[in-house]
């Protein structure tokens, strides 16, 4: 069953270029910040200045004047690049390298890059409909979940797959559900579970749609 092939990951190395380019601007990004933030280099605002112009706000769909006129769809991307801190940043690139591996062996570094692209759209749009407030969001969290999300359906569909397993993978996005609930009280509501809950269920329809079919898993 192929939830369980992806085990096999780790004796597969697929071209993970892609993987490394994403961690890699995240990282850099969030040095150069947290230096400033200590008065190391460059000023003690440059993060309030980086958030302004990379941050998602959902003030910005609908009366507010963006900073360049692109604004309003760049941070539907710009802000998966972002992070609160590098606490935030840790978590989440953890997590990245994780779900990533075995996306890259079941889909190749091409269709994982969509992937990401499409669920990182898709947690910017899951916020853009449920954010109750006008605060911002920043994070990769949406695209984590969104690759999850396909991990999750692939093995869903796969035909291997009995009810068992199946069984198994609907009590596990009740669990997820669940977690962002209890995460969400545990932090204040400082959680941005719509950004959550869109990329998932973008990675959940976009995975099966662009993965191969179990014989033509990628291996190189």
């Amino acid at each position: 069953m192929e939830w369980r092939a992806f085990a096999l990951e780790a004796k597969l190395k697929p071209n993970r270029f892609f993987l490394y380019l994403l961690i890699t601007a995240c990282c850099v990004i969030e040095i150069a910040l947290s230096v400033a933030d200590h008065g190391l280099l460059w000023s003690t605002h440059l993060r309030r200045l980086v958030l302004e112009y990379g941050a998602f706000w959902p003030g910005l769909l609908g009366n507010w004047q963006p900073n360049y006129s692109a604004q309003p769809y760049t941070m539907f991307l710009t802000h998966s690049f972002l992070h609160s801190g590098p606490i935030h940043l840790t978590v989440n690139m953890i997590t990245l390298w994780s779900l990533a591996r075995p996306v890259l062996v079941r889909m190749g570094q091409g269709k994982f890059l969509v992937l990401y692209v499409a669920t990182t759209l898709g947690g910017g749009a899951g916020f853009a409909l449920f954010a109750p407030g006008l605060q911002p969001m920043v994070g990769a969290s949406g695209a984590l979940f969104g690759l999850l999300g396909a991990l999750m359906a692939c093995a869903f569909v796969h035909p291997d797959a009995d009810k068992v397993d199946r069984r198994h993978i609907s009590l596990t996005v009740l669990a997820l559900a669940g977690f962002n609930l209890v995460l969400w009280w545990a932090l204040g509501g400082q959680l941005a579970w719509q950004a959550h809950l869109g990329g998932f269920i973008v990675g959940w329809i976009a995975g099966p749609l662009i993965a191969p079919t179990p014989d033509n898993e990628h291996t190189e």
